[in-house]
């Protein structure tokens, strides 16, 4: 790591297997991690004082993490290690310059518009720390814009992340799912850069005692430590629901009794995802889907395939695409009823989105309660998914076909809002959950002890809660269209 007159040759090294392997490796981009106390930090560190050392005032750095706080401790960890080497630090900007010339500032991007600010600069290397800290990958992709040398020195990006945050779906997307074992190498379909993803766990960090691991152990949920220790994506660390189960809430596909009333749910989206789900309610009829039980059978999710990112269609190209989807189902005499994100039906200058679908395609919504969080003793919508989630000695009040994947996949990846723990944290993908609140929100449920016998129980709804066809036939008409 270079020396000066009066500097040890050697303030810190690389321990043998993946921090090694993160220092040496010339693949474009590399994912570093994926558990808790893995040395993630300490390589990213290592990794440009290699670089700086070999490129010398052409190796031009960028460390990158999601708030200023997470930032500072990055900043005064490069401190520790870079200062005995003879290495300057300016607080502002925030800055290490090392004995070569080579440059690393540190920045924050709080805010997704933050990486724009960045548009126009050259840098040689570029650390992305905590990854998933990050909602959408977006202002991350912005920055490989940034990856330019005019000296020929060799531009990489690098990433290090754990389990769960906000970004836990795009990060294992991207790096996990393809590779789950990682060190292989992959090629990306658009671009043709290649990436990798090299896992470091806990065991691989030699400085870390037995009192690390029982400490992170006492610190969380079971599912929690287990991903921070294993790297276990699989497990989603600080699930809002942690009530989902693939195997009592997930179900196959199968034909549903036509006489089941059936509506849809709708959240809106044109720059990211839509997402509409369709609906049955459960008569009690077949024997392993409790009475009063929603079951999601077909669902309609407006994304390109990347994480958090819309088709851009029309309202009236969406009605239309409902309306096919639902040529065939079993309906009311004046079509399916529906629920949607109140803000649809506002009118800004012209028609709604509403009166447009309902316009284009004959396709009905009115507004949905959207209230979150419980108030006054009356549940909120999240509350109103835990309880379906729950349900009672039936079963789950709340089923999913197989085929409806992305609720399925998102709805277990909701993360608590850090600033209000009773809500989700509105940054991750939470379109499919959130249509399927308002679903819920449409038939409201809470489980009641039994009425006249011992063992019957009444899940459908409590006894001073309209119904959705009570709030639909007294619906205002520009609602109902």
């Amino acid at each position: 790591m270079g020396e000066t007159a009066s500097a040890p040759s050697v303030v810190w090294k690389p321990q043998k297997g993946p921090q090694t392997a993160l220092l040496t490796c010339p693949v474009f981009e590399v994912f570093f991690g994926g558990a808790r106390g893995g040395g993630k930090t300490d390589g990213m560190l290592g990794e440009w004082a290699v670089h700086a050392d070999r490129y010398g005032k052409q190796a031009i750095g960028l460390m990158v993490r999601r708030t200023r706080t997470e930032l500072q401790e990055t900043f005064e960890r490069a401190r520790a290690l870079f200062t005995p080497l003879g290495a300057q630090f300016t607080s502002v900007p925030m800055r290490c310059v090392m004995p070569g010339g080579a440059r690393l500032t540190f920045a924050y991007l709080e805010r997704d518009a933050d990486a724009e600010s960045y548009q126009g600069h050259s840098y040689t290397r570029v650390y992305v720390e905590e990854a998933g800290n990050f909602p959408s990958p977006a202002p991350i992709l912005k920055l490989f814009a940034t990856l330019r040398s005019g000296s020929g020195v060799p531009c990489r990006i690098r990433l290090t992340g754990n389990p769960g945050g906000p970004g836990h779906q795009w990060v294992r997307a991207r790096y996990i799912d393809p590779e789950p074992m990682g060190w292989r190498v992959m090629k990306d379909d658009v671009s043709g850069l290649e990436r990798v993803y090299i896992p470091s766990r806990v065991g691989d960090n030699r400085h870390l005692g037995a009192d690390y691991v029982a400490r992170l152990r006492a610190s969380g949920a079971p599912e929690l430590v287990r991903a921070w220790l294993e790297g276990d994506w699989s497990v989603i660390a600080g699930a809002f629901f942690p009530e989902f189960d693939m195997g009592r809430h997930v179900i196959a596909p199968r034909e549903l009794p036509e006489h089941w009333f059936r509506f849809r749910s709708l959240d809106w989206g044109s720059a990211r995802p839509f997402s509409v789900g369709w609906w049955a309610v459960s008569d009690g009829e077949l024997a392993d889907i409790p009475r009063g039980a929603l079951v999601r059978y077909r669902e309609w999710y407006g994304s390109t395939g990347k994480p958090n990112e819309g088709l851009r269609m029309t309202a009236e190209e969406v009605a239309q695409g409902i309306a096919q989807r639902e040529a065939g189902d079993p309906k009311p005499e004046n079509g399916l009823h529906g629920v949607a994100d109140p803000a649809i039906f506002s009118s800004d200058g012209g028609p709604s989105i509403a009166e447009r679908m309902a316009r284009a395609a004959k396709v009905f919504f009115r507004p949905a309660d959207n209230a979150r969080v419980s108030r006054q003793g009356a549940l909120g919508g999240w509350d109103q998914v835990r309880a379906r989630l729950r349900g009672d000695e039936t079963g789950p009040a709340l089923l999913i076909f197989s085929t409806c994947r992305d609720l399925i996949r998102t709805l277990p990846a909701l993360q608590h809002d850090p600033d209000r723990p009773e809500d989700v944290d509105s940054d991750g993908e939470d379109h499919a959950p959130d249509e399927a609140r308002y679903a819920c929100m449409s038939r409201p449920w809470v489980r009641q002890k039994p009425v006249h016998q011992p063992g019957a129980i009444v899940s459908v709804g409590a006894s001073n809660t309209a119904t959705f066809n009570d709030l639909w036939k007294t619906a205002p008409r520009a609602s109902r269209w």
